[in-house]
């Protein structure tokens, strides 16, 4: 396959789990809010900035955190390079360079979603966003439906799902991260405490599969636990992970099998410490230096995947098969 078309398979995956995300962590915080104290508002609100790590950003364009400001900004604000509209613009660009790999559902459903983002009442969405909410995340999970049903599960989706889970896995690490400290604060048990775990594991799409799931009280440390080490929870960093393995393995490597140790090697490092991690050597005072080095990790394998398998200059016999290459974000 021609780095090229790997990459774009990738990124497409990518932008359309950050989409999803981002929306998701809208809906979820716009229905906290609805009830809460005007002097939370803010306070809320910017936490669902500092999630994507654009808060300067923001500062700089909006200044407070106000509800229609966070929405539009995270929506649609050209300068903000993961707003919804963004990404879904980008993966759509992704998905028609690689037209001959994806299905034709896949090209229609991308261009539906695109349209609908594209062509909204802005103005209508911002006094009432709950349905648009809905309608986006509908619309990019549906996309990973389509493409799980009606593409070949070759080399070609393989990139897609370790675009996918690297890019959940990220997110997943930076809700925690950044709610955590709330969260932690209030103790466990209190009516806050709960509104606080609920919030976070509907950030994650987590709070019925965590209710159902035997022996497990609604505790920070037992929701931190399933969020980071679940095997089965579909968006548990350690689930994502070994499915970044899973679809690194599935992959012909025979073009580069050196250079395809460096991304299997870190992934397998990490996961083999997430399986044996005690969860109770984190928590406190611990969590946010092991939540921050956990995204540094993250992100190093994201630059072993782009060096190994999208470096699209010529390489000389001479030079060695590990450059950098030109990253899309």
């Amino acid at each position: 396959m021609l780095s090229r078309v790997a990459e774009s398979l990738y990124w497409l995956a990518r932008y359309i789990e950050r989409a999803e995300d981002v929306t998701r962590l809208l809906a979820v915080n716009f229905n906290a809010l609805l009830d809460a104290p005007l002097a939370d508002n803010g306070r809320g609100w910017r936490s669902s900035v500092a999630i994507t790590g654009d808060e300067s950003l923001f500062a700089e364009v909006f200044g407070q955190a106000q509800t229609r400001a966070v929405i539009e900004f995270l929506l649609w604000h050209s300068l903000n390079p993961n707003a919804v509209m963004t990404c879904i613009t980008r993966a759509r660009e992704n998905a028609r360079s690689v037209r001959e790999q994806i299905s034709s559902e896949m090209w229609e459903h991308i261009n539906r979603l695109y349209f609908l983002i594209r062509e909204v009442n802005r103005e209508r969405v911002l006094d009432s966003p709950t349905e648009f909410f809905q309608k986006v995340r509908d619309g990019s999970q549906a996309f990973q439906g389509v493409a799980a049903a009606t593409m070949t599960h070759g080399e070609a989706y393989q990139f897609l799902q370790l675009g996918q889970y690297l890019e959940r896995a990220d997110k997943t690490v930076r809700i925690l991260d950044v709610q955590y400290t709330g969260v932690s604060a209030v103790p466990d048990g209190s009516a806050e405490a709960a509104l606080l775990l609920i919030a976070l594991l509907r950030s994650c799409s987590a709070f019925e599969p965590f209710r159902r799931t035997p022996g497990l009280a609604l505790t920070t440390a037992s929701v931190a636990e399933y969020l980071l080490l679940n095997h089965t929870f579909p968006r548990a960093v350690l689930f994502c992970v070994n499915r970044c393995v899973a679809a690194l393995d599935a992959m012909d490597q025979s073009a580069a099998p050196l250079a395809a140790e460096f991304p299997r090697r870190a992934l397998g490092r990490l996961s083999a410490e997430l399986e044996y991690l005690d969860i109770r050597d984190v928590l406190g005072n611990r969590v946010d230096e092991f939540l921050n080095r956990l995204l540094v990790r993250l992100n190093a394998v994201g630059d072993d995947i782009a060096r190994t398998y999208f470096n699209t200059r010529v390489i000389l016999p001479s030079e060695r098969p590990s450059q950098q290459q030109q990253q899309q974000q």
